[in-house]
């Protein structure tokens, strides 16, 4: 026993003394679990919803205001055609659609049958799971209750029909296929794994085995070096990209219905900001076991919840929102998605390129402030 106390004591010593990675590994499972935590409590609610609506009456205006009180939905822009309609939905920035034809009030006073189409963005799963949801739950529910209203008014010889039918229209992704859905996700998580993994033991690996002397005493400038750690590889990585598109496309068969050379271009953009942010994980750890909890704990962890890769980002509270946007796997999946499912061009991804060419700036200059020329 007292041999087996001796060898406590000195790994106790040893956790003690080092008091970065002991504050590491007891306030990160806290934080992941409060900010989680909160991310995972969110109600669908005030999804984004744009109206086509060419009738213009009394009742069409009465049928809308049904899905606003909801509180599922809230009107964000109110448009003049199905093409703008469906440019809003390019660019992500309404979840759902809905377009009532001309001549819905008059076939609703008439008593004849008048059709609703309703449109779905199902671009990325888990906002399209939940505004599935509640697409289908308000539109039955909007014409179940002008049914109803309907038969009051009728008489026994007159034949029940339903006054409204509703069309439902899935963009992007019809069949709801899941492998559309877990490829580009996939890739992107496939890619931001081995790029961020790849650098983060870097500098302090060579820190540990006494090989940064040797760094330190050539005349190699600070972003000199970051830029020779990370440019060998940006080689590898491209190699993989290649190979996890071929493997999407011809194993899975799922089709890149955007231009591909666009994707390659912005898969390495979004690599060089992953091996930026691992280059700046390793300048600021100090033991290899400190890279490993920060690379986990801090990005890889919340970018499988705060991305939107798994959760909606819709009805995340705020702060959940902007880490999320500090990762630039949360812009890549937008691209990615938009590229494979949309087939849009750089156009509609611009409001995702520019914060993501924007962060692998700030990660790579960060990673050349952080790296000091000196043994430390």
């Amino acid at each position: 026993m007292r041999r087996l106390w001796t060898i406590v004591r000195k790994e106790f010593i040893h956790i003690i003394r080092d008091k970065r990675t002991l504050s590491i590994v007891i306030l990160m499972p806290a934080l992941l679990l409060l900010l989680l935590g909160v991310s995972v409590m969110n109600d669908i609610k005030d999804l984004e919803m744009a109206v086509v609506d060419f009738s213009k009456t009394d009742a069409s205006r009465a049928f809308i205001q049904r899905y606003v009180s909801s509180g599922y939905f809230k009107i964000t822009y109110e448009v003049q055609s199905e093409t703008e309609l469906i440019d809003l939905m390019n660019q992500d920035m309404i979840k759902a659609g809905l377009l009532i034809p001309e001549d819905f009030g008059r076939k609703l006073d008439t008593g004849q049958q008048t059709d609703v189409q309703v449109y779905l963005n199902t671009a990325a799963k888990a906002d399209s799971q939940t505004a599935q949801f509640a697409l289908e739950t308000v539109s039955q529910a909007a014409a179940q209750d002008i049914f109803i209203e309907k038969m009051s008014s009728l008489t026994w010889n007159q034949n029940f029909k339903a006054p409204v039918t509703i069309h439902t229209r899935y963009l992007y992704n019809p069949d709801m296929r899941s492998l559309n859905y877990m490829i580009p996700n996939l890739t992107a998580v496939i890619l931001q794994l081995q790029a961020l993994l790849l650098t983060a033991f870097s500098v302090v690996r060579e820190r540990e085995q006494g090989t940064m002397e040797q760094l330190i005493v050539t005349p190699v400038k600070t972003w000199e070096l970051m830029l020779g750690k990370i440019l060998p590889y940006m080689l590898v990585a491209f190699i993989n990209v290649l190979v996890v598109l071929a493997i999407g496309v011809f194993v899975f068969n799922v089709p890149i219905l955007g231009n591909i050379w666009l994707l390659l271009l912005l898969s390495m953009i979004f690599i060089l900001g992953s091996l930026g942010l691992g280059v700046l994980i390793s300048n600021i750890s100090r033991t290899q076991i400190q890279a490993m909890y920060l690379a986990s704990g801090i990005i890889l962890m919340p970018s499988f919840i705060l991305s939107g890769m798994l959760l909606s980002r819709h009805n995340m509270p705020w702060i959940a929102r902007a880490i999320g946007d500090l990762l630039p796997v949360t812009h890549y999946l937008t691209i990615v998605n938009g590229i494979y499912l949309k087939g849009v061009d750089a156009t509609f991804l611009w409001p995702s390129i520019w914060p993501l060419l924007a962060l692998s700036v700030v990660f790579f200059t960060a990673s050349v402030i952080f790296f000091k020329k000196r043994i430390g």
